[in-house]
């Protein structure tokens, strides 16, 4: 086996840092969702995805690409959100091979009524702290790290 091409000193504490945030936001988001709103950060955001499209409606497969998630993980978290009230599952009618998961008035509500309090979240403990300067570097390395080549995979998690 080859050696591995170790991290030098400055992608070393960049990784760390990452990793801190890694840790940090995931579990400090997921959890002012959970006790305000009752959803998990991953039905957040396919909520938020679907409220984005016309129709707020698209195929499974779109949705679990714009998710960044496997087909499987995405339909675990449709299917609770259906559940709840907050989605449903067709069939295209132009396709009836294809799904299609819409956004209900209830889940268009949940989302109206979740919002302030996860975008207050999210003010706190990442914008509040960044200069508009830093801002957009974040979005410039965010997007770079969420358009992984194919031997990746990122997913949000249930």
């Amino acid at each position: 086996m080859d050696e591995p091409q170790w991290l030098n000193a400055d992608e070393l504490e960049a990784w760390k840092a990452l990793a801190g945030v890694l840790f940090l936001l995931p579990t400090a988001l997921d959890s002012q969702l959970q006790r305000d709103s009752d959803l998990a950060m991953a039905d957040y955001m396919v909520l938020v995805i679907l409220s984005e499209r016309d129709g707020r409606s698209m195929r499974m497969t779109e949705l679990a690409t714009s998710a960044n998630t496997s087909q499987s993980r995405l339909s675990r978290i449709v299917a609770r959100l259906e559940a709840a009230g907050y989605v449903t599952r067709q069939m295209a009618p132009d396709d009836r091979r294809a799904v299609l998961a819409t956004l209900t008035e209830a889940g268009m509500a949940k989302l109206v009524a979740a919002a302030p309090g996860h975008v207050a979240q999210v003010r706190k403990l990442v914008f509040d702290r960044l200069s508009p300067a830093q801002v957009a570097s974040l979005n410039e390395v965010a997007r770079a790290l969420s358009n992984p080549d194919d031997s990746a995979t990122c997913e949000i998690s249930t």
